[in-house]
């Protein structure tokens, strides 16, 4: 029995739709987002470092947009990525040598560069490449749905979430088919603020990121990178921050056989973008949207937990819906995220058109071009 209402959802880019080449002018109120949320500034050397199986519409239109504003822009068309270092062997030098050589990169792989060794987080904070990726998002469905809210809007989301969640204790998610774990001491991400170099940022926008001291609990998985969306119901139990165990048939198997070691919590996300899709998107687009949640278990290394560079069994789980408790006080109910209703929230949206169409978390109810961002509205 499939569990999750989403079961359809694509498992790499070649099971992506492909869009008609006309629709292009529909995707660049999101492309145009894209460049501003990178500072693309003109004369700058962007490499577009693309799977040979992303739509070439979607590669045109940054492209094209990119060009439009002089800059330097370069296409490499790669193999797909496997997911947490699954083939460990496989030569990423020509990649490497161009994202050194690149002053901006914008990443459209469907399993994220970060999962491997010469596109992890410490080289990319090494280097003075400003890194977007396109992370399962490199598609006309993400453009043109979370692509389209305004960065000023998601910005103001995310420091008013950052304003309760800083200071958190526990943060207790819950959900209908059973998950219950609670998070302990969480460290999140703060505010960044405009790119800087070295920076490594993922597109759509879409939420808030921690680390936890300590997880005690259960989670039932939706869906995640290893064994999709689960045949039967997928039990994950944690105490002291460790997986002790997984149960739920052939997908606890394969979730076992992916990191023998076991594994522990690594990071968690908070999803804030009220238009990022849900029905028909990919995981991670799903674990952007506004009252999502999703968490990241890694492999252990040598029976520890190894934090500064790739688990190489990175497994993201994603939950829908949940049900979230910040300190006891409710923060997200059934999916719903509560500050969407935040007059503070409200006030922002209206810069760009009627906040109950800004802040509308249906995202099948895609945002008009005149309240993408082209210019903010009088209040």
């Amino acid at each position: 029995m499939m569990i999750n209402p989403y079961a359809g959802s694509p498992f790499s880019y070649v099971a992506e739709p492909a869009t008609g080449p006309y629709s292009i002018v529909e995707l660049m109120p999101g492309v145009r987002n894209l460049l501003e949320y990178v500072r693309l500034a003109a004369g700058e050397r962007v490499l577009l470092l693309m799977e040979h199986t992303v739509d070439p519409v979607v590669v045109q239109a940054i492209a094209a947009a990119a060009a439009l504003r002089d800059a330097d822009v370069r296409i490499l068309s790669v193999p797909p990525f496997s997911p947490g270092g699954w083939d460990r062997e496989a030569s990423l030098q020509i990649e490497a040598a161009a994202f050194h050589e690149a002053d901006v990169v914008i990443s459209g792989t469907w399993w994220g560069e970060v999962h491997t060794a010469p596109f992890f987080f410490d080289q990319i904070k090494s280097r003075s490449t400003r890194f977007l990726s396109l992370h399962m998002t490199a598609t006309a469905g993400a453009l043109i749905t979370g692509g389209r809210l305004p960065a000023e809007v998601f910005y103001a989301l995310l420091r008013r979430a950052l304003r309760q969640l800083s200071g958190a204790q526990a943060i207790r998610v819950t959900t209908g088919s059973g998950t219950d774990v609670t998070f302990s001491g969480p460290a999140f991400d703060p505010d960044p603020g405009a790119m800087r170099p070295g920076d490594w940022r993922p597109f759509p926008y879409g939420g808030a990121n921690f680390w936890p001291d300590d997880t005690e609990g259960v989670i039932m998985i939706e869906d995640c990178t290893v064994t999709g969306v689960p045949e039967e119901p997928l039990r994950v139990t944690l105490e002291g921050n460790l997986v002790r165990k997984i149960e739920g048939g052939a997908a606890a198997e394969q979730l076992r056989r992916y990191a023998p070691e076991g594994y522990y919590m690594r990071h968690a996300l908070i999803g804030l973008n009220p238009k990022v899709r849900v029905s028909g998107g990919t995981q991670f687009e799903r674990e952007k949207h506004a009252g999502a949640f999703y968490c990241g278990l890694d492999g252990l290394t040598g029976g520890l937990p190894v934090k500064t560079g790739p688990g190489f069994a990175h497994c993201d789980c994603q939950i829908d819906r949940p049900t979230m408790l910040v300190d006891g006080e409710l923060f997200i109910e059934k999916g719903r995220l509560l500050m969407l209703d935040d007059p503070e929230i409200r006030e922002v949206a209206a810069r760009f058109g009627p906040p109950d169409v800004v802040l509308d978390d249906n995202p099948i109810m895609i945002l008009p071009r005149r309240y993408t961002g082209t210019r903010a509205t009088a209040p």
